[in-house]
């Protein structure tokens, strides 16, 4: 995924470039930046980065992806549950859970597992350690923030909650969620001015 990303980037020919990733995005924005040092300003992960450090064991990841090879669908719809706060729009929630179940099975459970055996190998805070340029975050609060624990692995960290949203919180709240995306881009924006 960092190199479609990467290659997203040469094809439009930037070479000044700040990537945001949603969720698994996180990951993938890391991996981009890993690639193109010399054209990543800053990074900002949408309800992601809350602990690089976070302590996942393989077992527990097996648990964790078990119930998706046994009935996808019925399982992203839970898992989109687990997500989103009381007072969401319900067809909001439906259709978010209507095309995470839409997607291809076994791309999607590769792609989960890929994404969360970064945590059992350590690589998901490693792969900062190459990283070089500011890192932010906009969390929903669902889950907390280890901000010391990222700032051992990345060379700046600060991250924003927005209060009583889920996960989607770019759906759930689009304007305050483009306010405050505007607001933590010219954070990393001003210094370079």
């Amino acid at each position: 995924f960092g190199r479609d990303v990467q290659a997203v980037v040469d094809a439009v020919h930037v070479n000044t470039v700040i990537l945001i990733g949603h969720s698994m995005g996180g990951a993938v924005i890391a991996e981009a930046a890993r690639l193109m040092p010399d054209k990543i300003i800053g990074l900002v992960g949408v309800d992601t980065l809350d602990n690089v450090e976070y302590p996942l064991k393989r077992e527990e990841l097996e648990q964790m992806v078990m119930p998706f090879e046994r009935d996808f669908p019925a399982q992203v719809r839970q898992f989109v549950g687990e997500m989103i706060v009381p007072g969401t729009d319900p067809e909001l929630v439906q259709w978010i859970a209507g095309d995470m179940a839409a997607a291809p099975q076994q791309e999607a459970i590769s792609s989960f597992t890929e994404y969360l055996t970064q945590y059992v190998t350590g690589e998901a805070a490693a792969m900062f350690e190459e990283i070089h340029v500011p890192v932010y975050s906009v969390n929903c609060g669902l889950w907390p923030v280890d901000a010391e624990a990222n700032r051992r692995h990345m060379a700046q960290f600060d991250y924003t909650v927005m209060k009583d949203v889920g996960h989607f919180l770019m759906l759930e709240r689009p304007d305050e969620f483009n306010t405050v995306l505007k607001e933590t881009i010219d954070k990393i924006v001003s210094p370079r001015q």
